[in-house]
């Protein structure tokens, strides 16, 4: 399996004996290994000397079919579901998915001192877990989800990567099927945790919004006794999602809400506001645009309350927090402004995208690429963006690209402003008139937003333009 997640930080090693009992397996021959092993990795690129390779099967890929390339690599053990014929120490479980889950929960269970939050939603996870990170770093050392790791195999792959000197970690969980986040929140062991909101994302999967609910909610059946759920307070579903709560504390969060803002005032690329909590009101000076990331900022606040941390240090986490990479980053280039949102979409980011664009300066262009995993509402959901994303006051262009543009454009079309938006099926076909574009408003100075799923690689169109001026 191939992800760049690998850490580059040393581990806390393990021993043979070690992972024979978080796995539950057994030393094929009784051949286990001497000495300690320094980590558990499943992309065999990067397996050396002293670490176990974790033989992981998909359905396009079986990694036992690796085993021979590692050990030729000087990887002297592999974790394995069926013995192979190679000259290596091969540790047997079940499942080696389940193993690796195993393996994270051990890991997780060595360290009790360990504060953990766990967050799921379907939009504004990512950088809500950077708000927390910036927020418990400043504190004591913390370990933070990178990158995608929110998944059945990333979450474990994460916990393997504690040591003794994590104060608190901040785990992200996806959902891509029901009972994963039942699965990953069981391993993590949260004493906080709560949903951010109920969007469309994933609804192929799921059947619908109802079904998200019910899938993202089973993150509160693992929250310690003692600790808090997190609620957002103005969601469509947070009913649904109370009825789900089962620790005796919780703290809500948005308008109505134990944690709610104030005052907000929009720039062009950052936000202020007060933050009002039952611990007292602060003012914030938040470096991110959109009034969505001030929501965000409301629920960093309730998930950092809730885990004993003072209203004084949580402001100096926010207004020194980062965004990740491709999440509404501003870059510029001459009289232009591009901001980078290619890390996802949903339609809900997509619309909250939008209405930072319109906030910037000059002739303002929405570069939007599919959105995945819709299932059966794709069609009908890229039309209704369509629909909206014209309708937004001070956007000028919007271009769709991708196999569901021309839905988008019929949603564009039934309004008055069809004329806004042109579609095109691929980038190499949207090049030229972003081109055009730039041509033909010169002097003047333009705004692009480029952003669309994870698949669409929209940051490869951005790129292409910028080379261009």
């Amino acid at each position: 399996m191939h992800t760049s997640t690998t850490s580059t930080v040393p581990l806390e090693p393990w021993t043979a004996d070690e992972l024979a009992e978080a796995t539950q397996g057994y030393w094929y021959s009784d051949q286990a290994p001497q000495g300690e092993i320094k980590r558990i990795l499943s992309d065999s690129r990067h397996a050396e000397q002293g670490d176990a390779f974790l033989a992981l099967k998909g359905e396009r890929f079986d990694a036992h079919d690796f085993i021979a390339q590692v050990a030729e690599k000087g990887c002297q053990i592999a974790i394995v579901s069926h013995p192979v014929d190679v000259d290596i120490c091969q540790l047997v479980v079940s499942d080696t998915r389940l193993a690796l889950g195993h393996l994270g929960a051990y890991r997780r269970a060595r360290h009790a001192q360990l504060k953990v939050i766990a967050l799921t939603g379907s939009s504004g996870k990512t950088t809500t877990k950077e708000m927390l990170g910036s927020i418990l770093s400043r504190l004591a050392p913390t370990l933070i989800t990178r990158g995608n790791l929110n998944n059945d195999l990333g979450v474990p792959m994460m916990l393997l990567e504690l040591r003794a000197e994590h104060q608190y970690a901040v785990m992200e969980l996806g959902a891509s099927h029901q009972g994963e986040i039942d699965y990953t929140s069981n391993l993590v062991q949260p004493h906080v945790a709560g949903i951010l909101n109920i969007g469309t994302a994933h609804m192929g999967e799921f059947g619908g919004r109802d079904g998200i609910c019910r899938a993202k909610s089973e993150i509160y059946s693992h929250i310690s006794p003692s600790g808090t759920s997190i609620i957002p307070a103005q969601d469509d579903f947070t009913d649904q999602i109370r009825a789900a709560v089962q620790t005796e504390k919780s703290l809500s969060f948005g308008e109505d809400g134990d944690v709610f803002a104030t005052d907000i005032v929009l720039h062009a690329q950052s936000s202020s506001f007060m933050i009002n909590t039952a611990q007292g009101t602060r003012s914030v000076n938040l470096p991110f645009a959109g009034l969505h990331n001030v929501h965000n900022a409301e629920a960093a606040t309730a998930f950092a309350l809730a885990i004993g941390i003072g209203l004084d240090d949580i402001v100096a986490g926010l207004e020194t927090a980062q965004g990740a990479k491709g999440r509404l980053n501003f870059i510029r280039k001459a009289n232009y402004l591009f901001i980078d949102d290619t890390y996802n979409a949903n339609p809900t980011s997509m619309r909250a995208a939008a209405e930072v664009l319109a906030q910037q300066d000059g002739i303002k262009v929405l570069v939007m690429g599919d959105i995945g995993e819709l299932g059966d509402s794709a069609a009908q959901q890229h039309y209704l963006l369509g629909r909206d994303l014209v309708s937004v006051q001070g956007i000028n262009f919007v271009v769709a690209v991708g196999e569901f543009a021309p839905a988008a454009q019929e949603g564009a079309r039934s309004t008055q402003y069809g004329k806004k938006m042109q579609a095109f099926l691929n980038q190499a076909q949207a090049l030229p008139l972003l081109t055009s574009l730039v041509e033909t408003h010169q002097p003047q100075s333009m705004s692009f937003l480029f952003k669309g799923s994870r698949y669409t690689h929209m940051e490869t169109l951005m790129t292409e333009l910028m080379e261009k001026l």
